[in-house]
C-alpha cells in the first residue's frame, strides 16, 4: 500500500470532530490580521479567538480583518519533515483563482524535488474553498482509509472536483456590500425587506448569486429541495453544512436536508477565520456532490423553480 499523507490547508473548514472521524492527522496553518495590532495563527480551532468575537470583529466597519496563507518557505519546512520520513505528499489547496495557497505550495515542491529527487509530492488544486473545499479533502480521506492508491486519488480529484456544489443563503448583506460585492444601497434595502441571495459554486470555485429568497426559513427549505434536485447518487454520500457564527440556521438545515436527501450522513461544521474573513457573519452552505458545473445555467433554472413553488 502507498504511504502517503493528505495535508490539506486551513481554509478546508473541517471541525476537530470531523477531522477525528476521517483521519486528518495534519493541516498547513495560516496567518490573521487585524487593524488592532493582534496577529493570529490561523487555525481550525478557536484557541487564540472565540467565534463570537472573530464575526464580531469582521462585521466591525471600524476593523480591518485580513489574512494570508503559509508562505513557500513555511510550505517547504513541512514537506521536508514528510518526506525526510519517506512519505509522499498529497497536497490539497483551495481555488488557486482565490487564493496563492496553491502556488505557494507548487513552489515549495519544486524546490523539494530539486534537493530531494526521490520526493513524491502532487499539489492539487481543489478549484473551491471552505465548505466546498473541504468536502473533497473529507472524500480524499475516506478513499485513502479504504485503500486507494496515491496516484489513483490524485486522478479521482481531479475528476471530481468542479462536481462539488454549494447552496445556501448570506444573512449579512452589509457585510457583502462591504466587501464590494453589491452596492450598500441594495444590501440596506435587501436587509429591511429580508432578502436571502442564494449561490451555488461557479467553475474556479467562487460562489455565484443565482437567486434570492425572502425570509430565512423559506431559503433555507429552498435549500434543502434545491440539494435534493441536484445531488448524484445520495445514498453514498456524505454532505457537509458549514456556517459562520449561524449555529441555529445550520442545524435548522441539517433536518431539512436529512428528511430531504437519503444521503449517509450530515455533516456541521463552523467556518475558521481563514475562509471566515473573506466570507462574513450570516453565511450558511450546504456543500454535496453534482453533476460537473459549466456555467450555472441548468442550476439557476433549478433554484428558481424550487423557489417558485
Amino acid at each position: 500500500m502507498d504511504k502517503y499523507v493528505i495535508l490539506p490547508d486551513v481554509t478546508c473548514d473541517l471541525s476537530r470532530e470531523i477531522r477525528s472521524e476521517f483521519g486528518l492527522t495534519d493541516y498547513v496553518k495560516g496567518h490573521v490580521s487585524i487593524s488592532d495590532g493582534r496577529e493570529l495563527i490561523s487555525e481550525l480551532e478557536w484557541n487564540n479567538i472565540s467565534m463570537k468575537e472573530f464575526y464580531a470583529t469582521v462585521g466591525d466597519k471600524r476593523m480591518k480583518v485580513s489574512t494570508s496563507p503559509a508562505n513557500t518557505d513555511e510550505y517547504y519546512k513541512i514537506f521536508e519533515e514528510y518526506v525526510n520520513k519517506g512519505v509522499a505528499i498529497l497536497s490539497m489547496s483551495l481555488s488557486s483563482a482565490i487564493s496563492a495557497t496553491y502556488n505557494f505550495a507548487d513552489m515549495a515542491a519544486k524546490r523539494i524535488r530539486e534537493n530531494y529527487p526521490n520526493a513524491r509530492i502532487y499539489c492539487f488544486d481543489s478549484f473551491r474553498m471552505s465548505g466546498a473545499y473541504g468536502l473533497l479533502v473529507m472524500h480524499a480521506l475516506e478513499k485513502k482509509n479504504e485503500g486507494m492508491g496515491f496516484d489513483e486519488l490524485c486522478q479521482w480529484l481531479e475528476n471530481n472536483k468542479r462536481r462539488v456544489h454549494q447552496m445556501g443563503p448570506i444573512d449579512d448583506l452589509i457585510i457583502v456590500a462591504r466587501r464590494g460585492r453589491i452596492s450598500m444601497g441594495k444590501a440596506i434595502m435587501g436587509s429591511f425587506a429580508g432578502v436571502k441571495p442564494m449561490g451555488d459554486c461557479n467553475a474556479d470555485g467562487y460562489t455565484t448569486a443565482i437567486g434570492k429568497a425572502k425570509g430565512i426559513k423559506k431559503a433555507l427549505a429552498a435549500t434543502a429541495e434545491y440539494v435534493k434536485e441536484t445531488i448524484v447518487d445520495p445514498e453514498s454520500q456524505f454532505i457537509l453544512i458549514s456556517h459562520t457564527d449561524r449555529e441555529e440556521y445550520a442545524m435548522m438545515l441539517k433536518e431539512l436536508v436529512e428528511k430531504a436527501v437519503p444521503a449517509r450522513k450530515v455533516y456541521v461544521s463552523d467556518v475558521y477565520p481563514g475562509s471566515g474573513t473573506n466570507i462574513g457573519p450570516g453565511m450558511i452552505g450546504c456543500y454535496y456532490l453534482g453533476s460537473e458545473i459549466t456555467d450555472l445555467a441548468a442550476e439557476k433554472e433549478i433554484l428558481t423553480k424550487v423557489l417558485g413553488k
